[in-house]
């Protein structure tokens, strides 16, 4: 399908109530159409975003690759419904949307009209089917001071190296958000070899290729009933990082030949937007273009009344390719600036400048008379500086940002000129733990703090760093306060007008499903004060 026709569609039936002709469809009895979840987010004083996806028969990848599978029709009628109570004795909203093929019965409903700052629950049905309550919220109203926001922020969930344990206990830490920074799935086959890392379960599904490869990986870890369980729980923003492409893809280049590399990042774009909880305008915004490689405009503001505004990152698609790297070849993995020039290369950018400019920008917004309290950086991957050898063999990581230091400073500069009431950075991809002051020079240690960053660890993704080595590059680096390799799970952020607390949940073994958990450290932020605190 054509990038316009399917803006079009997407957009058509995220605003769809009163439904087409050609969308109508005969209505499926007796089958658990449901069997993805579902999920909200993109939240607004005034409304967020619905989804769910419908799936007949088994989820491939739990079934042997040659089983057979359901087929539905090209398009069904769902109904949905919000209400002020879990009964849904007290409905505000209700209407229809359809379920399409072309968009992989993803169903996308975009609610407005609500009252600010309130808790909501929704419910789609079809048939004899139904979805369980789940509840979700409205943002603060613009002008409004919240007394508090609490999220969580994670990334990285590889399905067969851990379970969802995590998720589990995420779904009671009384969230007003999640905050998701990338690799929802991971792209790989089941390794041919032994791998050296335990498998907490298998998947029976090929390398992701094309779109029908995507939407099965999608379909398979929403299977998990944790993960469902922190979708029903309150809304999700979500960025990707590469692997719902490709491992450390960079804007248009990726490993293999360009031409079947392009066709698959399209794919996992597309799949991307149908299994999370997106607005159509991702797509129709991404079409009005910042460039030639524009898919999906995955950037944005998201405020949370005058308490905090969420700078949503997008590190991946339109970034330079990584420096010395050979075109379609695979990433070097630590670089000297001495051995590789380009990395210095002062036009080389891990945003692209259209969304430099806009960044800049919303910070000068951020300070403005009425601006807001906190200005969060979201984003994929370690922001500050990770020197790995002592000065003058230095070597930094090529796809974090170390990758691309003249775009840092220039980001770095941005907060520095503006300079918001409070910068707080949050990251994630490399699966580690890591609390930093954010220096306003890094090649220059004794520069000013201008602001924090936590950086969480996986969900379940292995780590590959043993902790003696993490705990040295630590002590090549002394704007890092901690760092740790070893543990998995979640980050908690409680945000006041007075202070930001991060908090560091970790499993006692990621291989359990009903692993407990406990709490690896806190840090706060005062108003103010730029830099982490331990509490």
């Amino acid at each position: 399908m054509h990038r316009r026709d399917l803006a079009r569609l997407v957009t058509a039936a995220a605003a769809a109530t009163a439904l087409p002709r050609w969308s109508w469809s005969a209505t499926l009895r007796q089958r658990d159409l449901f069997a993805l979840g579902v999920a909200s987010g993109a939240p607004r004083p005034d409304g967020f975003v619905l989804w769910t996806r419908l799936i007949d028969g088994p989820v491939p990848g739990t079934v042997p690759a040659d089983a057979p599978r359901g087929r539905l029709p090209e398009a069904l009628t769902v109904r949905w419904e919000v209400a002020e109570d879990d009964g849904f004795r007290r409905i505000v909203r209700t209407g229809q949307a359809p379920a399409l093929a072309a968009l992989g019965h993803a169903v996308h409903v975009e609610v407005a009209g609500l009252m600010p700052g309130r808790w909501y629950f929704y419910r789609f049905m079809h048939g004899d089917a139904a979805t369980p309550p789940a509840r979700t919220r409205t943002a603060p109203a613009a002008g409004a001071m919240p007394d508090r926001l609490r999220f969580a922020f994670a990334s990285c969930q590889r399905w067969e190296q851990g379970l969802y344990a995590g998720y589990r206990h995420m779904s009671g830490e009384d969230l007003d958000l999640v905050l998701f920074l990338g690799d929802y799935i991971y792209e790989y086959a089941m390794p041919a070899k032994p791998p050296k890392h335990a498998l907490a379960r298998t998947h029976s599904l090929p390398a992701a290729q094309t779109l029908a490869d995507y939407r099965d990986r999608y379909a398979l870890y929403r299977t998990d009933p944790h993960l469902q369980a922190a979708h029903r729980a309150c809304p999700w923003i979500v960025t990707w990082d590469d692997h719902e492409v490709q491992n450390d893809y960079a804007g248009l280049s990726g490993s293999g030949a360009a031409d079947a590399f392009l066709a698959r990042r399209a794919a996992g774009y597309q799949a991307f937007y149908e299994n999370m909880p997106l607005r159509s305008s991702v797509l129709a915004h991404g079409l009005a273009g910042l460039g030639t490689h524009d898919a999906l405009r995955i950037h944005g503001g998201h405020a949370w009344g005058r308490l905090l505004r969420l700078h949503l990152l997008d590190t991946r698609q339109y970034r330079d390719r990584q420096a010395c790297r050979t075109p379609g070849g695979k990433l070097q993995g630590a670089l000297s600036p001495r051995d590789c020039p380009e990395l210095a290369d002062p036009a080389r950018s891990m945003l692209g400048m259209a969304q430099e400019r806009w960044l800049g920008q919303g910070l000068a917004q951020d300070a403005a008379p009425q601006g807001v309290q906190w200005s969060v950086l979201a984003q994929q991957t370690i922001f500050a500086q990770r020197n790995y050898r002592p000065s003058p063999e230095e070597s930094y990581h090529a796809s974090t940002w170390d990758g691309y230091p003249a775009a840092r400073q220039r980001l770095l500069d941005a907060v520095r000129d503006t300079a918001p009431r409070n910068t707080v950075l949050l990251g994630g991809d490399i699966h580690q733990n890591y609390v930093c002051r954010v220096l306003a020079d890094f090649s220059k240690p004794r520069s000013a703090v201008i602001g924090s960053e936590f950086c969480g660890t996986s969900i379940s993704s292995a780590s590959n760093v043993p902790q003696a080595r993490v705990e040295e590059i630590a002590r090549l680096n002394p704007h890092v306060l901690l760092a740790r390799s070893d543990r998995r799970g979640y980050a908690v952020a409680e945000v006041t007008p007075a202070r930001w607390t991060t908090t560091l949940r970790v499993l006692d073994d990621v291989m359990r499903e009903d692993s407990g958990i406990s709490t690896l450290a806190r840090f706060v932020v005062e108003d103010g004060r730029a830099g982490p605190q331990p509490a």
